[in-house]
């Protein structure tokens, strides 16, 4: 091994490689899910949708009665909760004309963008931001005000960048105000493509929402961590006491059967590329260890002839393949924790490495090349004293 360092070298590049992707890949999904999960739980994790899934909404009334924000926000857990629907649209493509002149001048040219309906705590539940002006308020859902704010992808295509003039727009043939330009949402960025107004104005000038499934209202809850899977079973009892099963509720799945599922994903997929790179450095020492015992076959059947016996030329060529696959797992070890920090420091993660996963690696990686070495140790044994020493 010594008199050849760089054929050395290049024979445990395989096994650095294998052990190497082998701690890397461990560190990096402990650390990814870590962060999957972390995002998962802080938004997704806290999101119950609520629909009206009954079939004859006629004859069964209104689906959410005028106090269901008020109902959700008593729940013990809830946030945030509110009311939201689209518009009824007047044209194909399922949105209805904006316009920022009368419908005169613009001759149904208008924008077509999406009208939705909400109440205050939709707002507050999606967690908008605005650039410009405010959000409309309880004082303008209790008295039906003609007010909107719009998304800022709307505010650019309607032109409106200021609101110090209170610019008007007109939806249809109706005016309104627009109070604001919503600027962010963590959550449906939907709206930031269209207009919303209060709930109470768009049942004022449109009626109550039609039957058409993308016009059916919907109730969105905002809850605290940990509480979406009972307040998903609780929120149908509180909107409707006497029908809940009309109500079709959407839950987060359990975070920790999502962080398994990514874990499970993640290590299957990776592990197979170690494994992959392990056996090329077993190939390898395989290879060259092979290879040596051909040119050192003067030096076996001196040996041989000194009283050695075959077990001792085997144990002699296994401990020199099995001290590679060693050499090249704890490069390997070293070089899969440098990547698991600095990816983790790159990405402004916490890094997460097992103990039970680093500190065996630079003996996978013995035990790596103590299996390559098994076949070129048996041919060593095989050779004969007298033979060897004809060469």
């Amino acid at each position: 091994m010594l008199t050849r360092p760089g054929r050395a070298g290049l024979t445990i590049l395989g096994t650095v490689l294998g052990i190497a992707a082998f701690v890397s890949v461990l560190g990096l999904t402990a650390t990814a899910s870590g962060q999957i999960s972390k995002r998962f739980t802080a938004l997704a994790a806290t999101e119950v949708l609520v629909e009206d899934a009954s079939p004859d909404p006629d004859i069964a009334g209104p689906g959410f009665p005028p106090d269901t924000e008020k109902r959700l926000t008593r729940l013990n857990g809830v946030v945030n909760a509110g009311l939201y629907w689209r518009a009824p649209a007047k044209n194909a493509n399922g949105a209805m004309l904006v316009s920022a002149r009368p419908p005169s001048i613009t001759r149904g040219t208008g924008e077509a963008l999406a009208v939705m309906a909400a109440s205050p705590g939709y707002m507050r539940a999606v967690h908008a931001t605005t650039s410009a002006g405010r959000l409309f308020d309880d004082f303008h859902q209790r008295t039906g005000q003609k007010v909107a704010v719009i998304g800022k992808a709307a505010a650019q295509r309607l032109g409106i960048t200021r609101l110090d003039a209170q610019p008007a727009i007109f939806i249809g043939d109706q005016p309104v105000t627009v109070i604001g330009i919503i600027d962010n949402v963590d959550r449906q960025p939907e709206v930031l493509l269209s207009v919303l107004i209060p709930s109470t104005t768009a049942t004022s000038l449109w009626g109550t929402p039609s039957g058409r499934a993308d016009s059916q209202p919907k109730a969105l809850i905002e809850t605290r961590l940990g509480s979406a899977q009972l307040i998903a079973k609780q929120a149908p009892l509180a909107i409707r006491p006497e029908q809940p099963d009309r109500f079709k509720v959407t839950a987060p799945p359990d975070p920790r059967q999502l962080k398994d599922q990514v874990n499970t994903d993640l290590s299957a997929l990776f592990l197979a590329l170690a494994a992959i790179c392990l056996l090329a450095g077993a190939v390898g020492i395989a290879n060259t260890t092979l290879v040596a015992v051909l040119e050192r076959t003067p030096e076996i059947g001196l040996r041989r002839a000194l009283g050695a016996h075959r077990r001792h030329i085997v144990a002699q060529f296994l401990s020199e393949s099995a001290v590679l696959g060693l050499l090249g797992g704890l490069a390997g070890t070293a070089a899969g924790v440098a990547i698991v920090v600095f990816a983790a420091v790159f990405k402004q993660w916490t890094p997460v490495l097992d103990p039970s996963t680093v500190f065996p690696a630079p003996l996978v990686g013995a035990g790596t090349g103590l299996f390559a070495g098994l076949y070129p140790a048996w041919r060593a044994s095989c050779v004969e004293p007298i033979e060897a020493l004809r060469r």
